[in-house]
Formats: structure tokens, sequence, C-alpha cells
């Protein structure tokens, strides 16, 4: 799939990217394919009825879309994006903004918990390459830019959506950044 990011801002986007499962989906989608209601249940533990709405409510912003390969039983979707940025919201809908981030810290918790309770029935191999880091930076708002921009441009290469070279052994692998200032750290504040 050619590389599709686009600029989010509309409310009601964001409004139906405020829900984990709905994230959830549309991540899975992203990164295995193409993927019935019934598939799409199996990997984010939900109920195909419950996927099926969840789908239909990304389609309805274009989000996702019926895929073609269905043999007329089947009914799959497919991610109609690669990922998306949110640069230009109206500062009246920064709460819907907000409650999407919230929604998307939660799946990112609740996927890394999930990994760490099952963590030891893992391959040694991806056993010693997990990671979970934090760094205290001393950034000014440019240089925050300049450091998301370089990891981008990092990380990019490997998207799954887009990605045609991967090894044999490539699993999907799920990465997640924070990065925000710390008010009332330091000795100057």
């Amino acid at each position: 799939m050619q590389e599709n990011r686009p600029n989010l801002a509309d409310p009601g986007v964001l409004d139906a990217l405020s829900h984990p499962v709905r994230l959830d989906v549309l991540g899975y989608l992203a990164s295995a394919g193409p993927a019935t209601a019934s598939q799409c249940a199996r990997a984010v533990g939900d109920t195909p009825s419950n996927c099926s709405y969840h789908l239909r409510v990304l389609a309805s912003h274009g989000l996702v879309e019926p895929d073609p390969s269905g043999d007329g039983r089947s009914r799959p979707w497919r991610t109609s994006i690669t990922g998306f940025t949110t640069d230009d919201v109206d500062p009246a809908d920064l709460a819907g903004l907000d409650r999407m981030l919230a929604a998307s810290v939660e799946l990112d918790h609740h996927l890394l918990r999930e990994y760490l309770r099952g963590r030891d029935t893992v391959p040694p191999e991806w056993r010693a390459v997990d990671l979970h880091a934090s760094y205290g930076l001393a950034l000014s708002p440019a240089e925050l830019t300049e450091v998301v921009e370089r990891l981008d441009a990092v990380v990019r290469p490997y998207i799954q959506a887009t990605r045609t070279d991967a090894p044999a052994d490539a699993a999907h692998v799920n990465l997640s950044l924070s990065a925000f200032p710390r008010f009332g750290f330091g000795p100057d504040r």
C-alpha cells in the first residue's frame, strides 16, 4: 500500500477514534492486512458483532473500506490509511483530540500489560530485544520537534502497511513513544 497519512482534524473523526477498540481494530488492519470482523474480534479480544459496528463507524469516516478479496460469504475490511497526524485541530476541538489521545494511551498500556502477563512464553530472542525505556531530556520545543521528526524518519521504513521487504522472521511489533514536558521538575521550576 502506498503511504497515506492524512491530517485528521475533523471533530467527528477524532470522536470516532476516541474509542480504544476502534484504535485497536484500525491498528490491527494496518499491521495484519485485510480481515473480517470475526478475525478482528479474535485479534483484539472483542465480539464479532461489536467489531462489525466499529468497522462501520471507521468506514463512515473513510479510515477503513471493504476489501475486494471477499468471496461473497466473507466481508473483509482493509485500512485506507497508513497512519495519521492531528496537526491542524481547531483549538475549539482540543477536547476531542485529548479524548482520542487518552484512548490511544489506554490502548498502549493495555497492550503492554497483556504482553507482560505472557512475557514468560515469548521466545528468548524476542525477550532479549523487547524494551521499555524512559529518558529525562532537556529540550526546547524546537529540539523536541527535531527529535520526533528524526525518530519518525527512522521508524517509517518499517511500517507494516507500506513495507515490502520484511524478513521471514519479522513479527508485528508495537512501538509507542510519548514526549511531553514535565512542568515543575528541575531547579528552575
